[in-house]
């Protein structure tokens, strides 16, 4: 038994659902979030297959097609980006013979951001994307308690008290969501997993997807993008202390987008075309990357409080993208920024419903906590779900209007 067969994956039941429904169905995210296990726990009358084998990857790369045609009913295909031109193959086979939840795909990279493949399996897949593990699934809190996002868009928030997380939080957010690193100590040899584990993204999986003239310079952006997360995106800051151009350092940002490290998170707006020209927020995919990235850990992030505050928004996002996978209905992360630099930092589309939620890693709320909630609710009019600013406090309270003020423990603790 691996280490993250121990938790359980509220994204199963999607999971499931896709097995009925598609012939083809992808599981895809960062390496070691726990995909192959998600995959050969649920899936366990099919066989399984590993494109990490040199054996089996080279064999599929030299004839995909014979590859295919000689695999068992039902099977699970792990790290199947590694062998891109076995897209074409698999279409062939399910126009063949299109039995529900046939092929089972993993992927550690972005496969569907290739045109051809997008084009080869149209209508023949369906994704799941897995993230890093959510508080709530470490914990073990049920998938049903833990639905912040519905209690966003449809309940509200009732008064209750609960305990502050104190130092608790900046351990939550130090620890990240990865099962293998839980799995060691806290210090040197959770930062040894860390190490290891991005120098095997930037030299395997990011050197699959492309050439790379300067290897070295992919650890050293991404460790730079950590100390920018939840920042606005800027190349140029990014670039400077480089010896590449702007489009390269670009094209590298790309790149760890694609393997799942990065994440852009663009600016709301009531009118669609206008939110494509403002400045996106970076986001790095999980805080206990960025902190082994940053030389940052636990008690560092409790003495510094802008860096506290800094993480602890990621650290907001990237629970709510996880929540968000096993939510009722796709739900679309933006940030919203006007004209005034009045800001939200995180505003969630479900339908035509807009919520926002404003992050603070302080004890109290005050009324100007939620200037830019206001302003937020005031531009999407009759859309205003709820605003809510998550704060290290003990009680939840309505501040009017569809405003909260809520502990951030309850983010994943249930309502």
């Amino acid at each position: 038994m691996t280490h993250d067969e121990f938790y359980p994956r509220f994204i199963r039941g999607r999971l499931h659902e896709a097995l009925e429904d598609s012939p083809v169905v992808l599981i895809q995210g960062p390496r070691q979030c726990g995909k192959t296990t998600l995959a050969q726990t649920a899936c366990e009358s099919h066989t399984y297959y590993s494109f990490d084998d040199d054996v089996i990857r080279e064999g599929a790369i030299a004839d995909p097609m014979g590859f295919i045609a000689n695999l068992p009913e039902r099977v699970v295909l792990d790290e199947v980006q590694r062998v891109p031109s076995l897209f074409t193959s698999l279409k062939l086979e399910v126009d063949r013979n299109r039995i529900p939840g046939r092929f089972v795909l993993t992927g550690s990279t972005n496969v569907m951001a290739l045109p051809k493949i997008q084009d080869s399996l149209a209508g023949r897949l369906e994704t799941v994307r897995l993230h890093p593990l959510a508080q709530c699934e470490m914990h073990a809190h049920g998938a049903g308690r833990c639905d912040f996002i519905s209690s966003l868009f449809e309940e509200g928030f009732t008064t209750r008290k609960t305990e502050r997380l104190g130092k608790d939080l900046a351990h939550c957010i130090a620890s990240g969501g990865y099962p293998a690193a839980l799995a060691r100590p806290a210090g040197r040899r959770r930062s040894n997993w860390y190490a290891n584990y991005l120098e095997a993204q930037s030299r395997r999986d990011v050197g699959d997807l492309a050439r790379i003239s300067d290897p070295d310079a992919l650890p050293r952006l991404l460790s730079l993008a950590a100390a920018h997360t939840a920042r606005l995106f800027n190349v140029s800051s990014l670039a400077a202390p480089f010896q590449l151009s702007r489009p390269t350092i670009g094209q590298y940002l790309a790149l760890l987008e694609r393997v799942f490290l990065l994440e852009r998170l663009p600016p709301w707006h009531r009118n669609l075309e206008k939110r494509l020209v403002k400045t996106p927020k970076l986001h790095i995919g999980d805080t206990g990357l960025a902190c082994a990235l940053t030389g940052a850990n636990a008690s560092s992030l409790t003495a510094d409080r802008a860096l506290l505050g800094q993480f602890l928004e990621t650290f907001v996002f990237q629970e709510l993208r996880r929540q968000a996978t096993w939510n009722d209905g796709p739900v679309d992360f933006f940030h919203y920024r006007d004209k005034d630099q009045v800001e939200v930092d995180i505003v969630l589309e479900r339908g035509r419903r807009v919520a926002g939620v404003e992050v603070k890693a302080g004890a109290t709320v005050s009324a100007s906590d939620f200037r830019g909630l206001r302003r937020l609710r005031e531009a999407s009019g009759d859309a205003f779900a709820s605003g809510v600013v998550l704060y290290d406090g003990e009680t939840a309270v309505g501040f009017g209007d569809g405003l909260f003020a809520v502990p951030v423990r309850l983010l994943w603790e249930g309502l």
